[in-house]
């Protein structure tokens, strides 16, 4: 028994010509531009429109910005070690791949169905915000929703179904349906836009800044600057979701690197601009709004960008909800062709496309935007995202031991250093985490290995012999 558990997925050689590997039964699309755009997409979005506000006022002061470059090096050094797995085992499914081949099946699993979690509650959770942006947009033009539909069932609020979740859910998995191509597209021009008002934002912004609003710099001292940093660490979270797109990557074991560690850079370096203008316009204790961004540019009288900045936060959250549903679905896609889910859920279509994993993912999100309040849930996207990043880390450390030939076209600089720092940082900010989110997180950790010796164990494709990475060919077309 405990052989099996840990046994372990092989490592395809990367095809370097072609860059495409014999498993893949999806569409290869994607370059490294497309990448960093996915990244982009997942990065930016409640980070910068809400979570600036409520960490300065309460936590960081004008030193805001030096929690962003904090809570940035725990994820770049993340991010390395992601780059490295992604261009060494260039297959959909992301830690949940790397770790069927460093670990064992089990560890696998857990790890599988730990990100089930974390991308699920990260779409539900982005859903709600998007309802409520989208109705704070309307009530601009005086429209206002029914009571009923405003919200998730509260009988306090008189409320049954927050209605605008449940439809966004719906036409963003309808997106996906109709293709990796027609995504990515959608997804690069909703990018575009929402960094050309960020930077709008930056550049107008920037003649309004008053040097004297940044002191005192340090108000609530370093400790606020680590509360910070742990909290905004959620601003960050999405630039794995690039690697579930692994298969559907001309070559991946080249450009998957650029596009992790592209968008990165690229939402950091915006994060840190973005603090350091806002923090200058307003003092740091009126910023205690849901909006600070859009109260900033009213503060000073340029309600036009305000609405604009408006536009931005509820495209810039479309593209969380578009990616993170995406990386659900190419999940549950891996999972199922390696025999741990049932096959429904790596069939595709004639788009090439896990059309079955997307009416999954969006109809259970569905189920929980709209009649789930999540506000206790938050965390839980962090822990499910943190243990990924450890895991993720030490795979890298592993792999260097057991498969030193495999070919690495990126490596992780300063490796045994950097892989044990990205352990310590996520570590650290996993420790901060409240007794109730390790206890939802570990009953959901346990209702995940009841489901897996119930049926994942006996028809995982290693258990009957055949190589756990090779595609039917009767359900390419189903």
């Amino acid at each position: 028994m405990t052989h099996t558990l840990f046994r372990k997925k092989p490592i395809l050689a990367p095809t370097a010509t072609e860059g495409q590997t014999q498993t893949s039964a999806l569409k290869r699309v994607l370059g490294p531009f497309d990448l960093i755009l996915f990244g982009v997409g997942a990065i930016i979005g409640t980070g910068i429109f809400v979570l600036t506000g409520i960490v300065a006022a309460e936590k960081t002061g004008p030193a805001l910005v030096l929690s962003f470059i904090l809570a940035g090096l725990a994820c770049a050094f993340a991010a390395m070690c992601y780059a490295e797995l992604a261009s060494m085992v260039p297959g959909s499914g992301s830690a949940y791949t790397y770790s069927y081949s460093a670990f064992g099946e089990i560890v696998a699993w857990v790890l599988g169905w730990d990100l089930m979690l974390e991308y699920g509650l990260a779409c539900a959770s982005v859903a709600s915000g998007w309802s409520g942006y989208f109705q704070g947009l309307l009530a601009g033009f005086g429209i206002h929703l029914p009571q009923a539909i405003s919200s998730a069932y509260n009988p306090v609020h008189h409320t049954l179904v927050d209605l605008p979740a449940v439809l966004i859910m719906l036409a963003v998995t309808t997106l996906l349906s109709r293709g990796i191509r027609a995504s990515a597209r959608v997804n690069a021009a909703m990018v575009l836009l929402k960094v050309g008002i960020v930077l709008l934002f930056i550049v107008v912004g920037a003649f309004y800044v008053k040097p004297a609003n940044w002191s005192p710099f340090m108000p609530f001292g370093f400790s606020g600057v680590t509360a910070g940093a742990a909290t905004i660490f959620y601003a960050y979270i999405g630039f794995d979701a690039v690697s579930t797109a692994a298969e559907e990557v001309k070559n991946p074991q080249k450009h998957l690197p650029i596009g992790i560690l592209g968008s990165l850079v690229v939402a950091t370096v915006l994060y840190m601009t973005v603090s350091l203008v806002l923090t200058g316009m307003v003092p740091y204790v009126r910023l205690d709004v849901k909006d600070p961004v859009a109260y900033a540019v009213q503060v000073v009288h340029l309600n036009w960008i305000a609405g604009l900045i408006s536009l931005a936060a509820i495209i810039g959250i479309t593209t969380v909800l578009i990616v993170m549903s995406y990386g659900q679905t190419r999940l549950l896609y891996s999972i199922s062709r390696d025999g741990l889910l049932p096959s429904a859920f790596s069939a595709v279509d004639k788009r090439q496309t896990p059309v079955f994993s997307n009416w999954t993912t969006g109809i259970v999100v569905c189920a929980f935007a709209g009649f789930v309040p999540l506000d206790t849930l938050a965390e839980l996207v962090n822990i499910g995202t943190l243990f990924a990043f450890i895991t993720v880390s030490i795979g890298v450390l592993v792999l260097r031991r057991t498969h030193p030939n495999q070919p690495r076209p990126f490596r992780v600089p300063f490796a045994p250093v950097l892989p044990a720092l990205s352990v310590l940082f996520c570590g650290y900010l996993l420790v901060h985490l409240s007794r109730v989110t390790w206890v939802c997180f570990v009953v959901w950790l346990a209702f995940g290995l009841v489901v897996y010796f119930a049926f994942g164990h006996r028809h995982s494709r290693l258990a009957s012999g055949a190589p756990a990475s090779v595609v039917d060919p009767d359900r390419i077309h189903a």
